[in-house]
C-alpha cells in the first residue's frame, strides 16, 4: 500500500533515536497551510465554494498525464487522510496475495528465481558475489530508511561496516565475511525493531539455517518492521489529522476539482435527482403570500441533501455511480446499507409471526430473542449474488415453526395446525414483493427514523427514540444511526460549501437568492470504526 515512497520514522531505541511526533505535526500543518485560503469556507451556503462545482462551469478540457497523475496522488491522499480519521482501528499491513492466483504465481516464482541464482552464485568455486552485493544494497537501504534525520552515529556505522565499495573489493579477492554480515544486520534490526518482533530477532540470532536462507527471513522481518513503522507514523499523525481533517480534506478535493472539473458530475446528478424527487412531492406546489401573489415553494437546502443522503442508505446502492464526495466511505456506507438490509428483514419476520400467532406467544422475550437469533443467522449475507433469498426464507419458515410448536406444547397450547403454518410460511416468503404490506411499513419507519436523525442538529437524543414496530431491531438500529449520521455530519463538514453551490445553480440558475442559505452546525466529529 501506497505512503512507501515517504521514509517513516522509527520509534527504535538507542541514543541517537530521537521522537518524530514534532516532525510528524510539522509535516501534517504543512499539508493544510494550502487550505488556509478555504478555511473561511466553514458555512455550508458559502458562495465561493468552487468555480467548477458544475460541469456546465467549464469547458471540456483535454487532461495531460501529469494532471491525470496528480489528480491521482490528491485522491490518493485525500482517501488515505479521510481512513486514518474515521478509521480508528486502520493500519496498514503487508501486501498480500490471494493464494493460487496469478499474480502470487508470478511473485513466487520470481522470488525463487532470485534465490536460487544467489545460492548458486555463493555455491561457486570461488564464490560470486554479484547478487548478495544487490541483497546488501537493498538492506542498507532499508536499515538507513527506518533512521530518524538526528540519528548520525547509527546511519556513520550502517554506511561504515556496509560499505558497497570496499564489500565490492573484498568480493574481488573472495574475503567477504558474508556470515558476520548477517550477525551485524540482526544485531543493528535488534536495536531498532518495534517489542512486538523481538521474538523475530531472536529467531533469526538463534537460526541455523544456511545463508540463502537466512536473508530470506532477514527480509521477511524487514518487511514487518517497515509496516510497524508505518503504522506508528500513523497513530502520531492520528490526533493532528483529526485536527485539521475537514480543512484538509476540502482543499485536496478543490485541487482534484481544479485539474478535473467534472469531478462533481456524479454528485451533481444525486442532487438534482433529489431537489426533483422533493419538487415533485411538494402538495400544494404553490402557496399565496400575504398579499395573495402566488410563489413557488422551495425546498430548504439541507431537506435536499438529508433526502439524497437517506436515499444513499435506504435505496439501491447500485442503481447509479456513488457520488463522488462519498466515494472514500464507499465500503462503510455499503456495510452499514448491507446491515440495514438484514434488520428490516429479520423484522418484518418477526412483524409476521407475532401479528399471525397473537396472543399464545406474546410477552416471551426469551423466545422472542431464539427467534431473532436464528433468524438473523439464516439471513446472514443476503446482500451476496448467489445468495437465495426465497430458500432461506422458506428455511426459516420450517424453523420458526418447529420452535413456536415447542414453545407452546411446553405451555400447555395446542400446536400450530398445518394450514396455519402454511399461512405463515407464505406470508414470510411474501416479504420478497416490493409491495409486500409489512415489508413497506418497516422501510416507511426505517426511512422516518433515519430523516429524523439526519435533520436533528443533537440526532444524538433521538438514537433511542425508534418508532412503534421496530423496538425488535432497536439496537442494531441505533448502532447504525450513530454510524450513519457521524459518517453524514463529517461529509457535509467536508463538502458542504460544494453542496451550497450546487443546489444555489439547480435552485436559482434563472434567479439569483436573495440571501445566504443558513448555515449548517452539524460538525461532529468522525470517530467511529
Amino acid at each position: 500500500m501506497p505512503l512507501n515512497d515517504e521514509r517513516p520514522t522509527s520509534t527504535s531505541s538507542g541514543e541517537d533515536q530521537g521522537s518524530d511526533v514534532e516532525s510528524s505535526s510539522e509535516r501534517c500543518d504543512s499539508m493544510t497551510l494550502a487550505s488556509d485560503l478555504d478555511c473561511s469556507r466553514e458555512s455550508f451556503s458559502s458562495d465561493c465554494s468552487s468555480k467548477h462545482c458544475t460541469p456546465s462551469s467549464s469547458p471540456p478540457k483535454t487532461l495531460t498525464l501529469d494532471e491525470v497523475m496528480d489528480a491521482g496522488r490528491d485522491l490518493f491522499n485525500l482517501s488515505l487522510s479521510h481512513e486514518i480519521v474515521v478509521n480508528q482501528s486502520f493500519r496498514m499491513e503487508l501486501n498480500t496475495i490471494p493464494q493460487d492466483s496469478l499474480g502470487k504465481m508470478v511473485r513466487d516464482n520470481l522470488h525463487k528465481a532470485f534465490w536460487d541464482i544467489l545460492e548458486a552464485e555463493l555455491n561457486d568455486d570461488p564464490p560470486e558475489y554479484g547478487q548478495a552485493i544487490k541483497l546488501l544494497e537493498e538492506i542498507r537501504a532499508i536499515l538507513l530508511s527506518f533512521l530518524n534525520p538526528g540519528a548520525n552515529r547509527m546511519r556513520t556505522q550502517i554506511m561504515e561496516v556496509l560499505d558497497m565499495d570496499l564489500i565490492r573489493q573484498q568480493a574481488d579477492n573472495d574475503a567477504v565475511d558474508i556470515q558476520g554480515l548477517a550477525s551485524y544486520i540482526i544485531t543493528t534490526m535488534g536495536k531498532m525493531c518495534a517489542p512486538v518482533r523481538d521474538e523475530e530477532i531472536k529467531k533469526l540470532r538463534e537460526s541455523t539455517l544456511n545463508i540463502v536462507a537466512l536473508f530470506r527471513e532477514i527480509f521477511r522481518v524487514l518487511d514487518l518492521m517497515k509496516a510497524d513503522i508505518v503504522n506508528i507514523t500513523i497513530e502520531q499523525l492520528r490526533p493532528v489529522l483529526q485536527r485539521h481533517s475537514v480543512e484538509y480534506e476540502r482543499a485536496t478535493f478543490q485541487r482534484i476539482l481544479d485539474k478535473t472539473p467534472s469531478a462533481l458530475d456524479h454528485t451533481t446528478s444525486w442532487i438534482k435527482s433529489s431537489l426533483e424527487e422533493l419538487q415533485s412531492a411538494t402538495i400544494p406546489k404553490e402557496q399565496a403570500d400575504g398579499d395573495g401573489k402566488r410563489q413557488q415553494v422551495v425546498p430548504g437546502p439541507f431537506q435536499v441533501i438529508n433526502v439524497a443522503f437517506l436515499r444513499i442508505l435506504t435505496g439501491d446502492f447500485f442503481k447509479g455511480p456513488l457520488p463522488e464526495t462519498l466515494a472514500t466511505d464507499e465500503t462503510r456506507l455499503l456495510e452499514i446499507h448491507w446491515q440495514l438490509q438484514q434488520c428490516q428483514a429479520v423484522n418484518e419476520v418477526l412483524l409476521i409471526v407475532y401479528s399471525t400467532i397473537g396472543g399464545p406467544i406474546q410477552g416471551l422475550p426469551s423466545l422472542s430473542d431464539r427467534l431473532k437469533r436464528m433468524i438473523s443467522v439464516l439471513l446472514d449475507g443476503m446482500h451476496r449474488p448467489d445468495f437465495n433469498i426465497q430458500e432461506s426464507l422458506e428455511g426459516i419458515s420450517a424453523q420458526i415453526c418447529c420452535e413456536l410448536n415447542k414453545s407452546l406444547t411446553e405451555r400447555n397450547y395446542p400446536a400450530l395446525t398445518p394450514a396455519l403454518q402454511a399461512t405463515l410460511t407464505g406470508q414470510i416468503c411474501s416479504i420478497t414483493q416490493k409491495d409486500n404490506p409489512i415489508r413497506t411499513l418497516v422501510e416507511d419507519r426505517v426511512q422516518l427514523y433515519f430523516m429524523a436523525l439526519l435533520s436533528d442538529p443533537k440526532s444524538q437524543l433521538k438514537l433511542e427514540q425508534v418508532p412503534a414496530g421496530l423496538t425488535a431491531i432497536k439496537p442494531e438500529l441505533t448502532l447504525l444511526g450513530a454510524k450513519f449520521v457521524s459518517l453524514v455530519n463529517y461529509n457535509k463538514s467536508v463538502y458542504g460549501p460544494f453542496y451550497a453551490d450546487i443546489i444555489r445553480k439547480l435552485l436559482f440558475s434563472n434567479n439569483p437568492p436573495a440571501a445566504s442559505f443558513p448555515q449548517d452546525t452539524a460538525q461532529d466529529s468522525v470517530t467511529h470504526n
